[in-house]
């Protein structure tokens, strides 16, 4: 961990400045030996986090106890470290180059993103089926790419690019395949239900592989035409063939341009930076071990905690979905904020106190930040309660899963969802109610665990 909070940079024995030689002279004469060489010693000082380190820079120049006592009236190399600590306040040099920040990101790409999650949902205006396969086969894909997608992600993460391609092109089918059976179970019969699901099932999986390798502007292109023939829609009656057409032919693009992409031979980009563009040496080379198919699964399961509550948000309104859809590109935006706002707190605070304080007025920042976003995005006739409270639990569930809280804010999403359903189904006491109460628990619970995590300094590696 780099950073000053708890070593200071260049901190290393084969690096500490030399002593300077000093002659013999005693502690009643002259100025204090101690305060001239703290003087001498100031920088290094200054930056320590303990006075063990000074102590071992005066142990490295072969300052004997017998020498310690003779010059500078104190008993060894410890009580001295712990004079010039004492003496000399803690100040940490800054770097000569701007650190590097790899959690900053534009603003406009988050928004490009959000508005691909939202897209999709213009076909639901072009074809109308049977709610009930849908919402099935979409909770299925929601938790097979969210797994899917950490599995891929992994991978790059790992360096190998061959291999994430490799595990979305086995993946993605097998989704697919998994959507359109329990769409077509849940439908009873192959009606156009059960086609339109089978149909969400194949953008889901070929749309995951484009977000995976950063395709979203060819993601875009190949929505918008779909986007623009149901905002027709709304204004003027449509011909059914013309509506197949538009919902068929995006379909084909996505598929199309999804499988040109996991087929491409060579390393995908990792994260959101080009490897294909840098010379053979700087590229890692693949690992022979990779990551195990068990460390996918709670995320799968996060995917479908968080999924059922948005199911639940929008069978009540369909426009609080809506509105939490589009809002995933600001709160993406404002979770790389976050990030690198406690990276910059991680560099600045001299104290484990300060660094807490910190971070926690920064998730609390943020977070309003992003209920503010929800609230502007009210329409009349919209319950701006669950709207907040459920956005507050998807911005604090996402901060978690970013900090690689993956079981906790599973867990803690799984009971909400399996709350949020068991009351829906027993019809017991006021429904909204319980829909606040598990809200507002769920939140409370997640912020509490995410303010205790950002305050340790371990987990901003």
């Amino acid at each position: 961990m780099s950073g000053s909070l708890w070593l200071p940079p260049g901190a290393r024995p084969d690096t500490f400045p030399a002593i300077p030689k000093q002659r013999t002279t005693p502690s009643w004469a002259g100025p204090d030996p101690v305060d001239e060489l703290a003087a001498r010693l100031d920088d290094f000082v200054a930056a320590a986090v303990h006075p063990d380190e000074i102590a071992a820079l005066l142990e490295s120049d072969g300052l004997s106890d017998d020498q310690i006592r003779e010059r500078y009236g104190v008993k060894n190399s410890f009580a001295l470290a712990e004079e010039l600590y004492e003496r000399v306040g803690r100040r940490h040099p800054e770097p000569e180059t701007p650190p590097h920040d790899p959690w900053r990101v534009g603003l406009l790409s988050c928004l490009l993103r959000g508005a691909l999650f939202a897209l999709p949902g213009f076909a639901y205006v072009l074809a109308a089926a049977a709610p009930l396969p849908l919402l099935a086969g979409a909770l299925t894909g929601w938790a097979w790419n969210q797994g899917l997608a950490h599995r891929a992600y992994t991978w790059l993460g790992l360096g190998d690019g061959r291999a994430a391609r490799r595990s979305l092109l086995l993946g993605a089918p097998t989704g697919v395949v998994l959507g359109a059976v329990v769409a077509l179970l849940v439908s009873g019969a192959a009606d156009e239900a059960a086609a339109f699901a089978a149909g969400q099932a194949v953008y889901m999986g070929a749309s995951t592989i484009l977000l995976v390798l950063s395709r979203e502007r060819a993601l875009l292109c190949a929505l918008l035409p779909m986007a623009a023939g149901a905002i027709l829609t709304l204004l003027h009656p449509v011909p059914d063939a013309a509506r197949l057409t538009l919902l068929l032919g995006s379909l084909l693009a996505v598929t199309a341009l999804a499988a040109r992409e996991v087929t491409r031979e060579g390393n995908a980009r990792q994260g959101r930076g080009e490897l294909r563009d840098q010379p053979a040496p700087a590229r890692r080379q693949p690992t022979a071990r990779g990551p195990r198919l068990s460390g996918s699964f709670p995320y799968a399961v996060f995917g479908l905690a968080t999924g059922t509550l948005v199911l639940h948000a929008a069978l009540a309104d369909n426009l609080t979905a809506v509105i939490l859809t589009l809002s995933m590109g600001p709160a993406e935006w404002l979770l790389y904020r976050l990030r690198s706002t406690a990276l910059t707190a991680l560099r600045s605070s001299t104290t484990p106190t300060a660094f807490r304080r910190t971070t926690t007025h920064t998730l609390l920042k943020y977070l309003t930040a992003y209920l503010l976003t929800l609230l502007m995005a009210l329409t009349t006739g919209i319950s701006a309660a669950p709207l907040l409270l459920l956005g507050a639990v998807l911005w604090t569930a996402l901060l978690l899963q970013s900090f690689g809280a993956i079981l906790t804010t599973t867990a803690i999403c799984s009971m909400a969802a399996l709350a949020q359903t068991l009351a829906s189904l027993t019809h017991c006491c006021s429904p909204y109610w319980i829909t606040l109460t598990v809200y507002a628990t769920t939140a409370t619970t997640q912020a509490a665990v995410a303010c205790a995590l950002l305050g340790k300094a371990t987990a901003h590696r």
